[in-house]
């Protein structure tokens, strides 16, 4: 899958792989890891994509928050872990990123 992301900073569009470099260096620039860190989705809501999003957290210890849309239609998920390092953060989001539907905050 070829997907580009935007740096909200610069405009510049981005591969996956260069997206979670500059990732990386932005997460160990403002953060002291380890550290509580927080993913946010959004997903259309469904309890299949609800369960393979806890799936993937399940070792980590998480504690889950959740807020369905007004016509429950889409569901945020927000998911808080005590992450050791940003190369635990990224290898999150790329596996999330591996289920259809799932948008990440």
């Amino acid at each position: 899958m070829n997907v580009n992301f935007q740096n909200l900073n610069d405009g510049d569009n981005l591969n996956k792989d260069d997206f979670y470099v500059k990732f990386k260096e932005r997460l160990d620039d403002v953060t002291s890891f380890p550290a509580d860190y927080t993913f946010k989705f959004i997903y259309p809501t469904s309890e299949e994509t609800m369960n393979a999003i806890k799936g993937i957290f399940v070792k980590a210890n998480p504690k889950y928050d959740y807020k369905a849309s007004k016509n429950r239609k889409y569901t945020s998920i927000s998911v808080q872990i005590y992450a050791l390092d940003s190369d635990q953060v990224i290898k999150f989001y790329n596996e999330v990123s591996k289920i259809n539907g799932v948008i990440m905050l």
